[in-house]
């Protein structure tokens, strides 16, 4: 298995607007890892979508279960399309990924002095077989829904993440289908939220959710694609 750096670049290089009926995005994302301070921050990369520009949006959730999204594209184009009843804010921002090993990579929201982000990957045997599950399933598999809520029971609990929900509805109302093609689990994260440290990566008390997208328990980078139903 190639590092997730050599992945998602390869992904970046070639990605091509998806085809169908659906609206569809290609690239990766950090699920949502949460902090001892309360918060929870989650990542999304799409190098390309059937709607619009690909692009890059962090979503932030207080200690008080407020969320907020910075994206780098008009909020219509980009995740508060789906998830937007449910926040707080949506804004434009600049958002930056670099890496700095083959398994580490920071993100800063308008070059840090919103958010600066580090963030270390690892495989794991978890991680592999999933990834190895993934990449056999046949492409009339990942539009069964019985097997995406499947996929999801399973993968939860072994990847020690609470529960995971590869699909349902989100806050706006559209269905939705997450196809996780590879995966690594976040080992180390550190951020610092407006000057604030925001602690530890800890599980919350209780694991949030945003319709029926689940936030992990613990960090999960997955690269794949994602579906949902057309929307307004």
């Amino acid at each position: 298995m190639q590092s997730p750096q050599a992945l998602i670049d390869a992904v970046e290089r070639a990605a091509q607007p998806p085809a169908g009926d659906e609206e569809q995005f290609v690239g990766y994302g950090v699920t949502g890892v949460p902090f001892s301070s309360g918060y929870v921050l989650a990542l999304r990369r799409f190098a390309t979508s059937s709607i619009g520009p690909g692009y890059t949006s962090v979503w932030i959730r207080n200690p008080a279960g407020a969320w907020s999204m910075h994206g780098t594209v008009d909020p219509g184009l980009s995740c508060p399309r789906y998830f937007g009843t449910a926040l707080e804010s949506a804004s434009m921002s600049r958002i930056s990924i670099t890496w700095s090993e083959d398994h580490a990579f920071t993100v800063d929201v308008d070059g840090g002095a919103v958010l600066h982000w580090e963030l270390t990957l690892r495989p794991t045997t978890v991680t592999r077989l999933m990834s190895a599950v993934s990449g056999a399933a046949p492409e009339g598999l990942w539009r069964n829904r019985h097997f995406l809520r499947s996929m999801g029971a399973v993968a939860g609990p072994f990847l020690g993440a609470g529960h995971i929900g590869l699909t349902g509805q989100v806050t706006n109302g559209q269905s939705f289908a997450v196809r996780p093609r590879w995966m690594w689990i976040v080992a180390g994260s550190r951020a610092v939220l407006g000057g604030q440290d925001l602690g530890k990566p800890s599980a919350l008390p209780v694991q949030d959710k945003l319709g029926d997208f689940w936030i992990p328990q613990r960090g999960i980078l997955m690269l794949g694609t994602v579906a949902f139903e057309p929307g307004a």
